[in-house]
């Protein structure tokens, strides 16, 4: 065999290795296996199952209630951080670090909104016309 049919075959065995391995699959339970590789793309914050190296927050407000709230979380420095709102009020979200983000909050569900934090520190997610503090978020 020569180094280059070698090396055919091999780029060959460990493509089909690879093809092998994205294919999911499903257990014997019917439920889809899960693989340690994310295929999702970064941006799309409306898949309800967001990757690992997110730190995602579920929030609901109904009737005035706000859950969660004063939420004490951890995130590092340019993680992308989503909130994942469900209201019946309109309000915006507020979040307090450096730089600063606002979101407007409508009354439906599943609204996303992600955003990193690029300065070490404690960040503040507020509710302004519900006047409720979501979480503290300690960036490190």
């Amino acid at each position: 065999m020569t180094v280059r049919s070698a090396t055919v075959l091999s780029i060959f065995v460990t493509v089909a290795f690879l093809a092998a391995g994205c294919g999911g699959g499903e257990s014997l339970s019917g439920t889809q296996a899960s693989s340690s590789a994310s295929t999702v793309n970064p941006s799309d914050v409306t898949d309800q199952q967001a990757p690992a190296d997110r730190l995602v927050v579920d929030v609901k407000i109904a009737g005035g209630t706000v859950t969660p709230t004063n939420e004490q979380l951890e995130a590092t420095v340019n993680e992308p951080i989503v909130f994942r709102v469900d209201s019946d009020a309109v309000d915006e979200l507020h979040v307090h670090s450096n730089p600063e983000h606002s979101y407007q909050i409508e009354a439906k569900p599943g609204q996303s909104f992600q955003f990193t934090v690029a300065v070490p520190g404690k960040v503040d997610v507020e509710l302004h016309e519900l006047n409720k503090t979501v979480a503290t978020i300690t960036v490190r």
